[in-house]
């Protein structure tokens, strides 16, 4: 008689979970050093989480690899400035700063 045996599979961890891990811990070491650059990096995470798109668009302009003359980006830009500097300086609570950083989706 001649059988077949089906050998079992070996685990391992699934390639798109270990991709989507590597990806998030890539992306965590770019915002803290974009962070780090402005030196805002003792900023709590809330703060940071909240404005991290503003900071992108910073170090990439920062880099030559963006612009822009638009009012609404530069009044944006400088409320963020604003409102990290006096969370920083201790005029304002975390809470005030991530409520006048807060933007609406649409």
């Amino acid at each position: 008689m001649n059988a077949a045996f089906k050998q079992p599979a070996k685990k391992t961890g699934s390639p798109a979970l270990l991709t989507i891990l590597r990806n998030a811990k890539k992306q965590q070491a770019e915002s803290e050093k974009m962070f780090a650059e402005l030196g805002w990096e003792e900023l709590p995470a809330e703060l940071k989480f909240e404005i991290e798109d503003d900071v992108k668009g910073y170090i990439e302009e920062l880099h030559g690899r963006y612009s822009s003359n638009c009012p609404y980006i530069q009044r944006r830009r400088e409320s963020v400035d604003f409102w990290v500097r006096s969370y920083m300086e201790g005029i304002c609570s975390l809470e005030t700063a991530i409520d006048s950083l807060k933007v609406e989706e649409l």
